[in-house]
């Protein structure tokens, strides 16, 4: 687990995230574990920049998926934006984990808050 409360989080975020890929038997493809590293940098971005500027990264391997579960403070549900190509606000990070995601869910926490469960196949 990855506790983040500043953007040097997000870097840690990255390095358990290939510790946890590096360490598994059979290991995914290595294309795959970049593309599960990728996602769960945008989930942590987008956890810090709109979900209330704390996250918890949890993650899990099934025999056939990557799960990435990320914890923010907000109970909004992350929203559609068109991304800025020339002014550097972002916008593709939502964009991005959708498609690159197999199985995509948000589930509200007691009170306030949610979990964004992104999967993919391992």
């Amino acid at each position: 687990m990855v506790r983040g409360e500043s953007p040097d989080s997000i870097h840690r975020a990255r390095e358990a995230t290939r510790a946890f890929t590096d360490n598994l038997t059979p290991a995914p493809d290595p294309e795959r574990a970049d593309t599960f590293l990728l996602v769960v940098s945008e989930l942590a971005t987008n956890a810090l920049r709109h979900g209330g500027g704390r996250y918890t990264l949890r993650l899990s391997v099934g025999p056939d998926t990557l799960t990435a579960a990320v914890s923010d403070l907000s109970s909004a549900a992350p929203r559609e934006r068109t991304p800025d190509l020339h002014g550097g606000s972002g916008g593709f990070g939502w964009h991005m984990i959708r498609h690159l995601t197999s199985h995509l869910t948000i589930t509200p926490a007691p009170g306030t808050g949610k979990t964004i469960h992104a999967q993919l196949p391992r």
